[in-house]
């Protein structure tokens, strides 16, 4: 049986060794670490690169919400809560599941066996299926979690970046530049100073009068590519 690699996130000590204790029973999971704050959670995550993370929710300074918002990759995630509320927030953002502390031994068997299910479907996928890249958006209130993929429309506003998916729209502290050192060239490209656009999405190219290319999106967006960028996608795609 495959391994599962997993990180523990949560600032109380003795939660931790609660969920240690019960991933005893578990072979195929195995503990390759754990933090007690969001800070050295992202350190850990990014060097170790776990299939999945136990995650709490509240915690000191930033919330587990705000650790999910600072990954370029974000396993798969187990949250764990003694909130309510928060359980109900892990759900809208389609959490594989969620614990409610104290941990229950019957309670902890079912996510274990949610998470083989999950881990088992995505053995099975093609290797550009099991290779898609997962993020955590929070826009307010609203958090997602979607594919990279998902993502049609990035543009820049100022300090921002606005991110156009599936019939959403959320900002993100991200620029055009952080954008595109996680995002697949062969997927996503730079249009002008302002725009990156996933090349998925394109339904039509015209070209204008001054030789540049205007892009019209399956969603809708009529967008202009520079000079510059024109060149570059034409020479690109062959055009």
């Amino acid at each position: 049986m495959k391994k599962i690699k997993v990180i523990i996130i949560d600032d109380e000590r003795l939660a931790r060794e609660e969920v240690k204790i019960a991933l005893k029973n578990y072979e195929d999971f195995v503990l390759i670490g754990e933090a007690e704050n969001a800070d050295d959670a992202k350190v850990l995550i990014e060097k170790e690169m776990p299939d999945l993370i136990f995650l709490d929710i509240q915690m000191p300074e930033k919330s587990g919400f705000d650790l999910l918002e600072s990954l370029d990759h974000v396993p798969t995630v187990l949250f764990i809560t003694a909130y309510d509320q928060y359980a109900i927030q892990a759900f809208e953002v389609n959490a594989l599941d969620y614990l409610m502390k104290p941990i229950r031994e019957e309670r902890f068997a079912k996510a274990i066996q949610k998470i083989r299910d999950t881990m088992q479907l995505k053995s099975s996928l093609n290797d550009t299926e099991a290779k898609e890249r997962k993020i955590f958006i929070k826009d307010g209130e609203k958090r997602f979690f979607i594919q990279l993929d998902e993502i049609y429309l990035i543009e820049s506003l100022e300090h921002y970046t606005r991110l156009f998916f599936q019939d959403k729209k959320a900002l993100q502290r991200r620029s055009l530049r952080q954008w595109e050192e996680i995002l697949d060239e062969n997927i996503f490209f730079r249009i002008n100073r302002t725009e990156i656009i996933n090349i998925k999405y394109i339904q039509a190219i015209n070209t204008t009068n001054s030789g540049r290319l205007e892009v019209k999106l399956k969603t809708g967006e009529l967008l202009e590519v520079s000079n510059r960028q024109s060149v570059k996608f034409k020479n690109r795609n062959g055009i």
